[in-house]
């Protein structure tokens, strides 16, 4: 199996080559879905010199298998994978729970990563989600649609590589999907990557200081006021 990236900085820049033609534009920013996209998301906001922010989403995992994914959860959104809850006979109850504990851990992070700021003025702007990969599809789905809520001019899903089904199943979620390669079969995605450690919380925050540094989100949003957007 061949390796495709080095790291996530690494995928982030090979991303940013293909996303060119939104480079400098005021009505461009960059939303990563924490903490893997981070990494990502910084790098392709750095080369385009646009702003950067998160949307956070939490995966729902299968109770007893929490790495195996039957829904997400954002803010405002949740989507359960129903034909799998019934297949596995799955007690409500038990997903209640999860669901409960990743409600927590999300506000958690909503309150670390974001710092009070209030959420950002989409309507009308181009809006590149970025994770570091998809396998099922379910976390970066819900962001998806949360960030529909908001009436962007366009949606962008930028990753370094996916599940092929998963791409296409997203097809009708984003106007525009950016993927470096969907090898066949998938595995999984950290299998892609030579360094796929965890990105952790202080790894998150420095990222988006130091972009908010280059690329001030309060000044984004005025430029973009300005504009009428």
């Amino acid at each position: 199996m061949k390796i495709l990236f080095e790291n996530r900085q690494e995928a982030g820049l090979l991303l940013a080559q293909k996303l060119k033609k939104y480079a400098e534009r005021s009505d461009v920013i960059v939303l990563a879905l924490p903490r893997g996209g981070v990494p990502v998301g910084f790098q392709i906001a750095v080369e385009l010199k646009v702003p950067l922010d998160v949307v956070v989403v939490r995966k729902i995992g299968m109770p007893g298998n929490p790495e195996y994914a039957i829904g997400a959860i954002s803010i405002d959104q949740s989507l359960l994978q129903a034909e799998v809850i019934e297949a596995y006979g799955i007690d409500p109850k038990e997903i209640d729970a999860v669901i409960a504990r990743e409600r927590k851990e999300m506000a958690r992070r909503e309150s670390l990563y974001r710092a009070g700021r209030l959420p950002l003025q989409l309507q009308g702007k181009v809006v590149i989600v970025v994770d570091d990969g998809l396998a099922t599809g379910s976390t970066m789905r819900v962001a998806l649609r949360s960030v529909r809520k908001m009436n962007p001019a366009r949606v962008v899903v930028a990753v370094p590589v996916a599940a092929a089904e998963t791409r296409h199943e997203l097809a009708g979620e984003a106007d525009e999907i950016t993927c470096l390669d969907t090898p066949t079969p998938f595995y999984g995605v950290g299998q892609w990557y030579a360094n796929f450690e965890q990105t952790e919380d202080d790894e998150v925050i420095r990222l988006l200081h130091e972009a908010e540094r280059m690329h001030p989100l309060d000044a984004w949003t005025k430029a973009c006021s300005v504009r009428g957007g």
